[in-house]
C-alpha cells in the first residue's frame, strides 16, 4: 500500500526560494565588488582626516556624534548603488540566463518567488548595513571618541534600509516589464541622475520647492534651525527631505523633536541688492520625518505591485 506524498508547506516553499534568491546574491561578483567599495570609503572617511590633521600638525577635534550622524556612511550614491547589484538580476536575470524555466516548474507560485526574493533582498542589504554600520561604529570611537546615542543605530538601520528599498523597488519594476537586467541598471540611473542634477536646482531657484518633498532622492534642501551652522552664510544645519535622508531626518527628530525646518531659495532681495537667500516656509522637522516616510511607502509599494504584476503575467517563451 502506498503512501500519498505530502506537499511541502508555504513556509518551506518560501523558505526555499529566499535560500535560493541569497545564494545567486552570494555568486554575485559585482555584489561583492559594491561591498569592497563601501568599506573602502567608509575607511576613507575614517583615516583622512587623522592623515591631514598629522600634515597640519594639528590635533584632530573630539566628535562625539560622528557615528549617530553618519550612519551607514554611503549617501543617496550608495543606496543607488546597493539596489542596482542587489536586485538588478533578481528578475531580468531570471529570463535573461532562462532559470526561470526551471525555477517555474517548482511547486511554488509566481506570488511567493516575488516575496521570496524581495525578503531575500531585505535580508542582503539587512546583513551588509549591519557590518557597515559596526564597522565605522568601531571605527568613529577610535577616531573621534566615545560616541553618544549609539542606542539609535538600529533606527539609522531601518531608516537606510526603507530609502534603499525605494531604488530596489523601482529597479525590480522596469526589471520585470523589460525582463532586461542592462534596461533596468541603465533606466534607474537616468532617473537617479536626472533627479540628483535637478532636484539642487529647483530647491535653490525655485518658489516651487515643495514639489520634490513628493520625488525620490535628496529631495528639497532645507535648514534645521538651532543646531548649529557650518559656516556663517548658512543658516542652519542642512538637511534634505527626500527619501535618501530618511534615517537622518529620524534620529535628529527623536533628538530634537520641537526642531523646524527653514527652506530658502537664491533670489534678490531688492534693486541693486545683491542676490542672497530669501526665505520660503517653515515646517516642523516630525512633518518632514513622516512625510518622507509616506513618499518611500508609498514609492515602494507602487514599483513593487508592478513588478509583481508584471511578474505574474510575464510568457514564459522555452
Amino acid at each position: 500500500m502506498s503512501r500519498s506524498r505530502k506537499s511541502p508547506s508555504w513556509i518551506t516553499r518560501f523558505s526555499a526560494v529566499v535560500k535560493y534568491e541569497l545564494l545567486w546574491n552570494i555568486r554575485k561578483k559585482k555584489f561583492f565588488g559594491m561591498i569592497v567599495l563601501a568599506f573602502a570609503l567608509a575607511t576613507l572617511s575614517l583615516v583622512l582626516p587623522v592623515i591631514l590633521s598629522n600634515i597640519v600638525d594639528q590635533p584632530l577635534s573630539q566628535n562625539p556624534d560622528y557615528v549617530i550622524s553618519t550612519g551607514t556612511g554611503i549617501g543617496g550614491l550608495g543606496f543607488f548603488l546597493f539596489a542596482i547589484v542587489t536586485v538588478m538580476n533578481s528578475i531580468s536575470g531570471e529570463f535573461e540566463s532562462g532559470t526561470i524555466v526551471p525555477l517555474l516548474t517548482k511547486p511554488v507560485s509566481r506570488t511567493t518567488i516575488f516575496i521570496g526574493k524581495m525578503f531575500a533582498a531585505f535580508l542582503t542589504l539587512f546583513t551588509t548595513y549591519v557590518i557597515l554600520i559596526g564597522y565605522l561604529a568601531i571605527g568613529g570611537t577610535i577616531v573621534y571618541g566615545v560616541q553618544n546615542n549609539l542606542h539609535l543605530l538600529p533606527i539609522s538601520l531601518m531608516g537606510n534600509i526603507l530609502s534603499t528599498f525605494v531604488w530596489i523597488a523601482i529597479v525590480l519594476a522596469i526589471g520585470s516589464i523589460s525582463k532586461s537586467s542592462m534596461i533596468a541598471a541603465l533606466v534607474t540611473f537616468g532617473i537617479w541622475m536626472g533627479l540628483t542634477i535637478a532636484s539642487p536646482i529647483i530647491s535653490m531657484f525655485s518658489d516651487q520647492t515643495w514639489i520634490l518633498h513628493y520625488v525620490i532622492g535628496s529631495g528639497a534642501t532645507g535648514y534645521v534651525e538651532g543646531l548649529g551652522s557650518p559656516s556663517p552664510l548658512i543658516p542652519g544645519m542642512p538637511t534634505s527631505t527626500g527619501t535618501d535622508s530618511i534615517a537622518t531626518n529620524l534620529i535628529n527628530y527623536i533628538l530634537y523633536p520641537s526642531a523646524n525646518v527653514t527652506f530658502f531659495k537664491i533670489g534678490i532681495h531688492g534693486p541693486g541688492l545683491p542676490p542672497g537667500l530669501v526665505e520660503l516656509y517653515t515646517e516642523a522637522l516630525s512633518l518632514v520625518v513622516l512625510r518622507s516616510i509616506l513618499v518611500a511607502t508609498a514609492y515602494i509599494l507602487v514599483f513593487s505591485l508592478i513588478s509583481w504584476y508584471a511578474f505574474r503575467r510575464a510568457q514564459i517563451l522555452q
